[in-house]
């Protein structure tokens, strides 16, 4: 299995709910892992891989919302599908404003397990893929001295070359080679594009 292939997380203290889901997913070339607390799974490494976590509402110890509160605080993206048999408009209220993928009550169709699987395989793998792309941006940005760093900061506010020349007391040839070095090591080939760098770097 590589980096590619999708985990499910199942956390549920039913063991035959553990292997029917399991099976289910299996059954649709899914790999899943178990567990049946929220301590568990707090306490697992997590795989490098992109996936979703399928959450039982009432668990022994930390409940499935409080765990929920838990992976926002430390900035943990799982996308999660709760699921849960005594389920209420309130709980469900929660989990979906805390960014649940979906909240199913069961007995829930297979095939409505199964579409929000997909959906969040999904949105993880964008939100890695954009992750990832957010931090090689910084890691070129990290490459600049901080004088290419204060030009570049001029250029995307739309100063003129001589402008910033004038700003920070230095010759208009001495700007350019930073331009220039600036638009080398951040990969770009337009303003637009340099732009739309330090954008996404803020």
């Amino acid at each position: 299995m590589n980096q590619d292939d999708p985990i499910v997380s199942i956390v549920d203290d039913d063991i035959s709910v553990q292997e029917a889901l399991t099976n289910l997913l299996r059954s649709v070339g899914l790999k899943a892992q178990t567990f049946s607390n929220a301590q568990d799974f707090l306490s697992s490494q997590r795989p490098d891989a992109p996936g979703c976590l399928v959450l039982d509402v009432r668990l022994p110890g930390m409940s499935g919302l409080d765990l929920q509160l838990r992976l926002t605080e430390a900035q943990i993206g799982i996308p999660i599908i709760f699921i849960t048999g005594h389920g209420d408009i309130r709980m469900s209220v929660r989990a979906m404003k805390a960014g649940a993928v979906d909240f199913l009550t069961k007995p829930f169709r297979a095939q409505e397990l199964l579409d929000a699987v997909q959906e969040s395989i999904e949105r993880d793998r964008a939100a890695r893929k954009q992750r990832s792309e957010t931090a090689e941006l910084r890691a070129r940005y990290e490459s600049l001295s901080s004088r290419e760093r204060e030009v570049m900061g001029f250029v995307v506010r739309g100063l003129l070359s001589k402008q910033i020349a004038s700003r920070l007391g230095i010759t208009l040839a001495t700007v350019k080679l930073h331009r220039g070095a600036v638009m080398n090591k951040m990969r770009v080939n337009s303003l637009a594009d340099l732009v739309r760098i330090a954008q996404a770097l803020s």
